[in-house]
């Protein structure tokens, strides 16, 4: 199906469907823009959130991979899967169904020689800053074992089952003592605004002390509908903190290998979008150094840049209450070559689309293919889903809620020039 499928606005306005961008208004953003375009295949993965059937049907449509069998080591590579790179942009985890059987499929894929770049995205940095915070009594830290929330919980109960379980303990904490040890007391309601208000907008702080409060109680009854006592929930969380953390842990991988965003050719990779101020950065210091100030930032300040720009990179839907993307920041992505953000984050449910915003061309690519996404959403069936960026100038957009493959040829609205340029 031709993408977008409608020429005119007054088309989109007649039949009431404003899904994409008409074609009109993408030939006049690209007016006298050329394009630098990927020589190589790229595939765009994101917000598997747990599903590993989603993610090999994802795999699967993308034609870089084929199952020989019903396991999940069962699959190879085909010659252009060989020869693409696949890029998986963020919330691997939460949600459920299966947290570590999806690590295990991505370690797979890369261990059989795929090119394969993992990008970071809020549910992944939300519980690595759970899991590195955790216990921490100072006013900035004392609430973020339980702003993991209850999304969380699916992934303690599959840490309980793997790694605790299976020793047959049971001299597990009281409630009591799990609450003294990683929930935030009542004095945290008070102190919290006034150490964080350098940091942190004010109306975000009181937002952010509301759903505390709600987390508190949303923890504590996933807990319970999943037969964990919070005794249990500790054992998983020092299970958690072991394998995602320590040397040698089984899952350390995943965080040591993310990154905020990818550039290749004139298209950024990132989780959810950009403001002026990681815009700027990218103009200035390049895509290399956003990555390794990233890397410094996690080893250094977690918690700030969870709540700073570079947060906001993994966070926003471009809200009045985000960090602002304004002219400004349009303008120094343009400079810097970047003229398309391929991006998941917000949720959308009849495939890809191509919206504007704040001026610049996005690609929206989250299509609601993991299984508890789909049941809150009335989506049918299994999901799945990818975009594909092939060198020939085509993009394609792949989903089980849309019944035709989209086709772009980006060639209807730019001058490209071929770039072997990945950074």
């Amino acid at each position: 199906e031709r993408w977008p499928k409608y020429r005119t606005r007054l088309q989109i306005d007649k039949v009431g469907n404003t899904y994409d961008l008409a074609a009109e208004e993408l030939a006049a953003y690209a007016a006298g823009k050329t394009l630098d375009w990927p020589e190589q295949t790229l595939y765009f993965l994101c917000d598997m959130h747990a599903d590993t059937d989603a993610f090999f049907r994802s795999l699967v449509a993308s034609g870089g991979v084929e199952k020989t069998g019903p396991g999940d080591d069962a699959f190879r590579l085909t010659r252009e899967g060989e020869r693409a790179i696949f890029i998986i942009g963020g919330d691997c985890l939460d949600k459920g169904p299966d947290n570590l059987r999806l690590l295990r499929a991505i370690r797979a894929l890369i261990e059989r020689g795929a090119d394969v770049e993992l990008l970071v995205g809020n549910h992944d940095l939300r519980a690595m800053v759970g899991f590195v915070y955790g216990g921490r009594r100072e006013p900035r830290y004392a609430h973020l074992f339980v702003r993991m929330g209850k999304k969380s919980v699916p992934l303690y109960k599959e840490l309980f089952d793997t790694y605790v379980a299976p020793s047959g303990r049971r001299d597990f904490l009281s409630d009591d003592e799990v609450r003294r040890r990683l929930f935030h007391d009542e004095s945290w309601y008070e102190a919290f605004p006034d150490e964080v208000s350098d940091l942190i907008q004010a109306n975000k702080i009181a937002k952010e002390v509301d759903r505390i409060r709600e987390k508190v109680h949303e923890l504590q009854d996933k807990a319970d509908e999943m037969d964990m006592s919070l005794g249990m929930v500790h054992a998983a969380f020092e299970a958690a903190r072991e394998v995602f953390l320590g040397e040698g842990g089984e899952h350390r991988w995943f965080f040591e290998r993310m990154k905020l965003c990818r550039k290749y050719g004139s298209l950024l990779f990132i989780h959810a979008g950009v403001d002026d101020v990681i815009a700027g950065l990218i103009r200035e210091r390049g895509i290399h150094f956003v990555n390794e100030e990233f890397r410094r930032l996690i080893d250094d300040d977690l918690f700030g840049l969870y709540h700073g720009a570079f947060g906001n990179a993994f966070r926003t839907k471009y809200r009045p209450s985000d960090r602002p993307f304004t002219d400004e920041g349009l303008q120094a992505m343009h400079e810097a070559g970047i003229y398309a953000i391929v991006h998941g984050h917000r949720n959308i449910l009849r495939g890809q689309r191509m919206v504007l915003r704040g001026g610049m061309l996005n690609f929206e690519c989250d299509v609601s293919v993991d299984t508890n996404t789909r049941i809150l959403e009335g989506q049918r069936g299994p999901g799945g889903g990818v975009t594909v960026i092939r060198p020939d100038g085509h993009v394609l957009g792949i989903s089980t809620d849309h019944p035709h493959v989209k086709h772009f040829d980006v060639r209807t609205a730019f001058r490209i020039h071929r770039s072997r340029a990945g950074r």
